[in-house]
């Protein structure tokens, strides 16, 4: 059974969409920040001896726990959402996956609270604007 934790709506182009600026960060930057970050990941994973755990998705709860360092608004943001929407222990771990890969492309040390309310904003079943930044 394949299950998706993670729900992205995205809204249609419009016209004004259209005229904007090019994105600072083209196609080939992104695809350079991605692969830093992955290696950032087994790099880390294997320095810990989980030759498995390539990436933060893979590591066990135990390790993300440890290595999902949050600053003081993030673990605020983060006990206040698991009650708020009460997140499963499955959800939790998720969540500060999805956050430590953000924080990651980011280039981040700690997770920020805006990390976490990204991964927030990314969970299935969550109403849209009802985590805040």
């Amino acid at each position: 059974m394949l299950r998706f934790d993670l729900q992205i709506e995205v809204p249609a182009v419009t016209a004004a969409d259209l005229v904007l600026p090019p994105p600072a960060e083209g196609s080939r930057e992104v695809a350079a920040r991605v692969a830093r970050a992955r290696a950032l990941q087994s790099e880390r994973y294997e320095s810990l001896g989980l030759t498995g755990a390539l990436a933060n998705a893979a590591a066990p709860a135990s390790v993300i726990e440890r290595v999902a360092r949050l600053d003081g608004a993030g673990a605020a943001l983060i006990r206040e959402a698991s009650d708020r929407f009460s997140l499963s222990a499955r959800g939790f771990h998720r969540v500060l996956k999805l956050a430590r890969t953000i924080a990651d492309l980011d280039g981040a040390e700690e997770i920020a609270r805006a990390h976490l309310a990204e991964a927030l904003s990314y969970r299935s079943g969550l109403a849209a604007g009802r985590v805040a930044a």
